[in-house]
Formats: C-alpha cells, sequence, structure tokens
C-alpha cells in the first residue's frame, strides 16, 4: 500500500507563492494590453539576421500592419522578432510591441518597441501572445516557433480561442510542412482535411494585409452576434474597420 509523501511548510510556501506570482503575471498582462484594439502577432527564429530575405520580409509584413493600423505583437526579442516591430516602428500608424521574458541570463528586448512587457513565466508570456491577437503571423522559425504554430492551431480547431488567420509566410520554407499534413496527417486521419482551412500560405506582404482584414471582418461578426459591439474592445475593432474602407 502506498503511502502519500507529505510536503514540509517550506515546500508547501514555495509553491504557494509561486501561484500568487503566476496569477500576478496574468494581471500585468491583462491590465497592461487592454487598450490593445486590433494586433497581429507575428512569431519567428531569433536567429535570422537584417541580411537575409526572411527579415526583409517580416520588417516589410510589420510595416504594412502598422500603416494599416494593426498593431504588432511579437516575443520582443531578436532576429524576425525584431524585424517585425521595426518595420512597425518606423510605420508609427500603430504600436509596435514586444512580450518578452524574464531570464537569468537577461533577453534584452529589441530597441523597435513602443511597449514591452516582462513576464517571469514562458506559458503566461504565451497566452499573452495569443489572447490579443486577430491574426498569426509564422515567419521561418525553428522548434519555438513550431510549437506556436501548432498550440495556435490547435486552440482555434478545438474552440477554445475565437477564429483567427494563422498565415505562413514564405511558401520555400513552409511548403513540405504543409504537404505532410495535407497528406500523412490527413491520410492518418489525425487531422481532417478541413482543418487545413485554418491555414494560409502566402509570399506576399499585401496578400498578408487582405487575411489580415478578413480575420478583422470575421471577428468583427462574431463580436457582433454575441451582442458586445458596443464593448470597448468591439469599438476599437470597428474603429480599424472603418479606418481600413471595410
Amino acid at each position: 500500500m502506498h503511502r502519500r509523501l507529505r510536503k514540509d511548510k517550506n515546500s508547501i510556501y514555495q509553491d504557494s507563492w509561486s501561484l500568487f506570482k503566476i496569477m500576478a503575471d496574468f494581471v500585468k498582462g491583462y491590465d497592461e494590453l487592454d487598450d490593445v484594439g486590433a494586433a497581429v502577432t507575428v512569431f519567428g527564429s531569433a536567429r535570422l539576421t537584417e541580411d537575409t530575405p526572411c527579415y526583409q520580409k517580416a520588417q516589410e509584413v510589420g510595416k504594412k500592419l502598422a500603416d494599416s493600423g494593426y498593431s504588432v505583437i511579437t516575443g520582443g526579442s531578436m532576429g524576425i522578432m525584431e524585424a517585425a516591430n521595426r518595420g512597425a516602428k518606423v510605420s508609427s500608424h500603430a504600436e509596435s510591441i514586444g512580450l518578452n521574458i524574464d531570464l537569468p541570463h537577461e533577453q534584452k528586448g529589441n530597441q523597435y518597441l513602443d511597449r514591452e512587457l516582462k513576464f517571469d513565466y514562458f506559458f503566461v508570456r504565451k497566452v499573452m501572445l495569443v489572447r490579443y491577437s486577430l491574426a498569426y503571423i509564422i515567419m521561418p522559425g525553428g522548434f519555438g516557433t513550431m510549437d506556436e504554430l501548432f498550440e495556435v492551431l490547435t486552440l482555434i480547431q478545438t474552440k477554445k480561442t475565437s477564429p483567427a488567420s494563422v498565415i505562413l509566410v514564405g511558401t520555400d520554407y513552409w511548403s513540405k510542412l504543409f504537404e505532410f499534413m495535407e497528406t500523412t496527417m490527413v491520410e492518418y486521419g489525425t487531422i481532417n482535411k478541413k482543418d487545413l482551412e485554418l491555414i494560409s500560405m502566402v509570399d506576399d506582404a499585401d496578400e498578408v494585409i487582405k487575411i489580415v482584414d478578413s480575420s478583422l471582418n470575421a471577428q468583427l461578426k462574431a463580436i457582433t452576434e454575441m451582442g458586445l459591439e458596443t464593448s470597448t474592445y468591439g469599438m476599437m475593432l470597428k474603429d480599424i474597420h472603418d479606418l481600413r474602407g471595410l
């Protein structure tokens, strides 16, 4: 017969303190980002430097998003994140936002942020990267980017978050992964072919904006159907909708 091991008081205290820190992380995120309005999150590798085509494309996308009135949210670090923030910062028509993480060896935010938040917990930061976006742009990236891509797809597929566009930018990079989903995953029955409709794959920055505009319309329609069109968030989306002439 197994006996439950009793925790000592110090361990219980540490667990309780961790819960309060987690709550504080969430509260900080909700308080600081409550006024963001129409925003798009850009995911991608921190390793890609400004002399790469991917960095330059991310910068172009970030600028076009901000020019269109959409705030740009990233993980706040280097590479693709810096590029997207840089484009938004140059535009100055919308906010450039970075959600960073506190690490023992400090991970510095990039220099192109209008607003930077630092979180203690990766999972809280991930919630915030998803929570305030009406579309997700996935640039080339590694394991972390793949994790973010499939988490976003899972949340939308299982209706745990509102419908939103998932946009893979860079057909050269993403086509083999999409082919794997389209063939092997569908053939094994681990996903439905209809699930692939959640994903758009493009190269052109203007096409990205068209898809984001479509996502804005979908979210505004959903909010209206729920009777929340006069909420603060609903009014923010309506302002961008009218500004865009959609």
